[in-house]
């Protein structure tokens, strides 16, 4: 509804990096069905190497993170400076980590908006809560902005009455693959 191509090619590929999850088993935690835990994978993510903020799902568990006793991280900075960029940060592995560092090792096009909507559509502390504000840099808010956009379309937009007739739509989103992701390349 009037948004570039490529946002749309996000729409269907932001959350495939959970697909992860049926190469798992039970004794590792994952056992490659959707009855099991995914605990790593799914859900709101965050930046590691500095203090859990409050806003975080559960944040009554941050304390048992061995990171919060380590000075080095248990800070509001931590191990980053400020101003250095959402794109210098490390986030917490699940699926928007997975498919982001996939689009970028396998040189998609996709702008930077774009996978910022991959990257951090699950950072609700971030575009929700409004932390680690400080250490944006000149840009990041406009990728925020994106992100907010999209999430419009994400959680809770799905049901059975709007579901798509996925043979129609096939050729218009293999065109949109080759495009910004290369034939046959994921």
């Amino acid at each position: 509804a009037g948004h570039p191509d490529w946002f749309q090619l996000v729409g269907l590929i932001h959350d495939l990096g959970k697909i992860q999850f049926v190469w798992g088993t039970a004794e590792d935690g994952q056992d490659g069905s959707a009855d099991g835990d995914q605990w790593s994978l799914g859900g709101d993510t965050w930046v590691v190497g500095c203090a859990l903020p409050e806003s975080l799902v559960f944040p009554h568990l941050n304390s048992l993170n061995p990171d919060m006793e380590d000075a080095r991280f248990n800070n509001i900075l931590g191990m980053y400076s400020e101003g250095c960029g959402l794109k210098d940060l490390r986030f917490a592995w699940g699926h928007d980590e997975y498919m982001y560092a996939l689009l970028r090792a396998n040189g998609a096009s996709l702008p930077e908006e774009g996978l910022a909507m991959i990257r951090y559509h699950s950072c609700y502390v971030w575009h929700t809560h409004n932390e680690y504000e400080l250490f944006m840099e000149p840009g990041d808010e406009d990728l925020k902005e994106w992100v907010l956009c999209f999430n419009q379309f994400d959680l809770y937009s799905k049901g059975e009455e709007s579901r798509p007739d996925v043979e129609v739509l096939k050729p218009y989103y293999q065109r949109l693959i080759e495009k910004y992701l290369g034939p046959g390349k994921l």
